[in-house]
């Protein structure tokens, strides 16, 4: 059975989520999928004139009408509303998108990021928190309210793992997806530099220098005989957050791939190394 059959797409009628349209198309053909548009009613955003003049139950099933109108025609040529279902909910964002995609068994959530406090804090966001709360894989793309996220065409995907226990689930995943799209599949892992201050070295060509780099590489060839993988793998020297960066900027890739933890909740699956990747990525990040 594929990976991911069934999309889904929030929207806020954003220029970011229009521009994102045709990525989230594409994405969706390549995997032969099918994809749900939904959109979040925030009630909670009616204002006072409003609530002085008529009943709340008016206002919201008014603010509802809108939207689903709004949601029906939104991309109608991208996706005809004969062939995507449309869904529509009102409540907390983050908490109605994590909920619709785990009771309707979605395979993939895509949302873009955003300029500004997002792109420079993360935290607080609605999606940092369908990252954290959500059980399923989720696709960001770079900011791209005037630039469109380029499209999957090149299919080289990247996929940055450590060597915790939950580094084989990762790279299954990254792999069974690759294969599934016929992308080529490379592998980055860095390791902590004993010297903070020394500059990033890219350990790909050169022979490996310490024990720690020598049993990172034994590890992950391990790893990818577990999954039976023959990516290359690119080792990267220096701090964690900035080697790996640093090899994703020199990697000619359409997506960089990066683990979630399973574990929901204050230390679940957003730590800090999750948030810095799917903010300063120079591509989409798809976090399993």
């Amino acid at each position: 059975m594929a990976l991911i059959q069934n999309i889904l797409f929030p929207v806020d009628f954003s220029p970011p989520c229009t521009a994102m349209a045709a990525y989230v198309k594409r994405a969706a053909a390549l995997c032969g999928a099918k994809v749900s548009l939904v959109h979040v009613v925030d009630l909670a955003s009616l204002n006072g004139f409003e609530l002085y003049l008529r009943s709340t139950a008016e206002i919201a099933e008014e603010h509802r009408s809108i939207g689903q109108a709004r949601l029906n025609s939104y991309l109608a040529a991208e996706f005809p509303v004969t062939q995507h279902e449309r869904i529509l909910v009102s409540g907390d964002a983050a908490t109605e998108i994590s909920r619709i995609a785990r009771e309707g068994k979605f395979d993939l959530i895509t949302m873009p990021t955003y300029s500004g406090i997002f792109r420079q804090m993360l935290l607080g966001s609605t999606t940092a928190k369908v990252l954290n709360d959500t059980d399923c894989p989720v696709l960001t793309s770079r900011h791209a309210e005037t630039i469109v996220p380029r499209p999957l065409e090149h299919r080289d995907w990247l996929c940055a793992i450590g060597l915790s226990s939950d580094s084989e689930r990762v790279l299954r995943f990254a792999t069974q997806a690759a294969a599934e799209v016929r992308s080529r599949l490379s592998i980055i892992h860095a390791v902590q530099a004993a010297d903070a201050a020394a500059p990033i070295r890219l350990d790909l060509q050169e022979r490996a220098h310490t024990a720690e780099i020598h049993e990172a590489k034994r590890r992950i060839g391990d790893l990818l005989r577990s999954v039976g993988s023959d990516a290359p793998v690119r080792v990267a020297v220096g701090p964690i957050k900035n080697a790996l960066l640093e090899a994703a900027r020199q990697s000619d890739a359409d997506a960089l791939m990066i683990g979630r933890s399973p574990r929901p909740g204050a230390r679940g699956r957003m730590r800090d190394l999750t948030y810095a990747m799917v903010r300063d990525s120079p591509y989409p990040v798809l976090s399993i």
